[in-house]
């Protein structure tokens, strides 16, 4: 386990290289967040909530969610410049899981985000935006786990498109795609609060859910005793289920790779 923390240390390590960068982004971060705030106040109007929602639940859920966005950052291109440089045959005949490198470190690269990136904007978000603080301790914690499970959901998705890397030449398309659900559908961008009940209903046979909405609902305190055994379930049956999947895609990837060069 050693040997992966320090593939997570090292790309955490190279993020730092370029401070510009990381300048640049607190600056998105930040401005995403105003914008979505801005927007919403206008439609709350003065109004305290809307169907129940209030409007500090509403920044709080946006918050949270760009929090996870910069924990989820990772380099989905990672598998398929490994293949088209050829150099994924040498990856494969190192001592190590190909899988759990890649893995540690995207969660290094989106270690280095939520440091440089989300924490400079929650600080300065507080000082105009309503966040709404967590009802109580066992809340963050679940939310936590809740996050890691959620993490694990995501990755495994973004894993599946991009073993795809070993049939299709490029893969941006169906990233692009990917990404585009998941924000949407997760609730990244508009909180399911305000979705339609057939769309809540359709996306509860998703993974979705698990990945944005599930760590927002525990962090509010929305979900009781037996709501939250069964969304962590959910959370362990979708992480099962995609790896399952994944490896599929992996083994039969690796059956027909074929290395041109010398």
């Amino acid at each position: 386990m050693t040997r992966y923390l320090s593939f997570a240390g090292i790309k955490f390590r190279s993020k730092m290289a370029y401070r510009f960068d990381y300048v640049l982004g607190i600056l998105n971060t930040l401005l995403s967040f105003v914008v979505y705030w801005s927007i919403y106040k206008a439609l709350y109007n003065g109004a305290s909530e809307v169907d129940g929602v209030t409007f500090s639940m509403v920044t709080t859920s946006f918050l949270i969610s760009l929090g996870l966005s910069a924990a989820f950052h990772k380099n989905e291109m990672f598998l398929q410049d490994k293949i088209k440089q050829g150099t994924i045959a040498n990856e494969l005949l190192k001592p190590v899981n190909f899988k759990l490198r890649m893995l540690f470190e995207d969660m290094g690269e989106g270690a280095f985000h939520v440091v440089f990136n989300f924490l400079p904007t929650v600080i300065i978000a507080c000082f105009f935006a309503p966040i709404q603080a967590p009802s109580g301790a066992r809340d963050v914690l679940l939310c936590l786990v809740s996050v890691i499970l959620g993490y694990v959901v995501l990755w495994e998705i973004s894993f599946i498109v991009q073993s795809w890397s070993f049939t299709l030449f490029s893969v941006w398309g169906l990233i692009t795609i990917k990404n585009v659900m998941v924000n949407i559908l997760a609730g990244a961008y508009i909180p399911m609060w305000f979705m339609p009940d057939w769309l809540r209903s359709a996306i509860r046979f998703t993974p979705f859910d698990s990945i944005y909405f599930t760590p927002v609902q525990l962090y509010l305190g929305e979900l009781g005793g037996k709501e939250i055994v069964f969304h962590f379930a959910r959370q362990l049956f979708w992480i099962t289920a995609l790896w399952a999947v994944g490896e599929y895609f992996w083994r039969s990837g690796i059956k027909k790779l074929v290395i041109q060069g010398g």
